[in-house]
């Protein structure tokens, strides 16, 4: 059985006024989230959004790198990069 996960890289810029999707510049997400990078609550933030924005569960996203950093990799289990591409597309 083949299971369907896609990656995305992110740049996640935290403590803005609002979580929007704010443009995509060579091939990496820009995110803005509306909360502090203390404690983990701007990834917390982050993956609720996106769980929002791609309409799947937030169980189905994962950081797979930049835990620490403003530039993340996603992993988003059950999509593919067209289907991630294609919800993107009527937000951007």
């Amino acid at each position: 059985m083949s299971r369907t996960e896609a990656k995305i890289s992110l740049r996640v810029y935290p403590n803005a006024a609002r979580s929007e999707v704010i443009g995509f510049t060579d091939g990496v997400l820009r995110v803005r989230v509306a909360a502090p990078p203390v404690k983990g609550e701007a990834n917390k933030e982050l993956i609720a959004f996106l769980s929002k924005v791609l309409a799947v569960g937030k169980g189905t996203l994962t950081i797979v790198k930049g835990h620490t950093s403003r530039s993340k990799v996603i992993a988003i289990d059950g999509l593919s990069q067209e289907d991630i591409m294609k919800r993107l597309s009527l937000i951007i």
